[in-house]
């Protein structure tokens, strides 16, 4: 039997660690040629090295989502390696500093957006044009905080709700095209960065457990297998569209 991507080629941003790089390999797995991409190198190295190594079709681009140049140079060499782009998963992205909103600066407000929100705009500014001729998939990573308030997070929460604004308009603009454009919203998700958050501060630990109707973290393959469905020719009638897979924390 083939995979839901086979034949596919694929690039996923922010791939070196968490939910990038469980997206990669799941991709891979299911019979995609993927790059991926990261400002990690050694990490995103690793990561393209190891899919390779289970039989995969992989490599590695050092890429940041903030620099024009580099996006612009990222898709290039992924169509010019593969042949063409069927899908994207615009992943890379940050939580920033826990702070209330009158205590964040603005650098860092910037920080936050220039990555979550203005890397989206530039991946997908130029994965568009390299879909045209045949078509493709794009998810753009949010989160629950694009759809609910997330205190102390306001950069990130503002990025967020930004993406699934950017989502809805590439979808509708590009819906005869044959470019399907839709969102991913996680919920909390076992990853480095979570950790990272949680380790920062106990009150916000205490937060995002409370907060899980199941009682546990998702895991980065349960978010890398609706960006698999997502791309795929099953999903061949959505675009536009925000899916949650959070566990229920939304609906509470």
């Amino acid at each position: 039997m083939t995979g839901l991507l086979e034949g596919k080629s694929a690039l996923v941003t922010g791939a070196a660690s968490g939910i990038g790089r469980a997206t990669a390999v799941a991709f891979a797995r299911e019979g995609a040629q993927v790059t991926l991409a990261d400002v990690d190198e050694d990490a995103g190295r690793s990561a393209a090295e190891a899919i390779s190594r289970d039989g995969g079709n992989a490599r590695f681009a050092a890429a940041d989502v903030t620099s024009e140049s580099s996006v612009a140079e990222l898709v290039s060499t992924t169509v010019a390696a593969f042949g063409r782009l069927d899908c994207a998963v615009n992943n890379a992205g940050i939580t920033g500093a826990l702070l209330p909103l009158h205590q964040l600066s603005l650098d860092e407000f910037e920080r936050v957006i220039g990555l979550n929100l203005t890397g989206v705009f530039l991946a997908m500014k130029y994965e568009i044009p390299a879909m045209q001729s045949a078509g493709g998939a794009i998810v753009n990573m949010a989160s629950g905080a694009a759809l609910v308030a997330a205190p102390a997070l306001s950069a990130y929460c503002a990025s967020k709700h930004g993406v699934l604004g950017l989502t809805k308009t590439a979808a509708i603009e590009n819906a005869r095209s044959g470019i399907r454009v839709n969102a991913i919203c996680p919920g909390s998700t076992d990853t480095p960065l979570l950790r990272s958050s949680m380790a920062r501060s106990p009150q916000v630990e205490k937060m995002i457990l409370a907060g899980q109707p199941g009682g546990r973290l998702g895991t980065p393959d349960e978010i890398a297998e609706a960006a698999v469905w997502l791309c795929s020719d099953r999903a061949s009638f959505v675009t536009g569209h925000s899916m949650l897979v959070d566990g229920g924390a939304v609906a509470r």
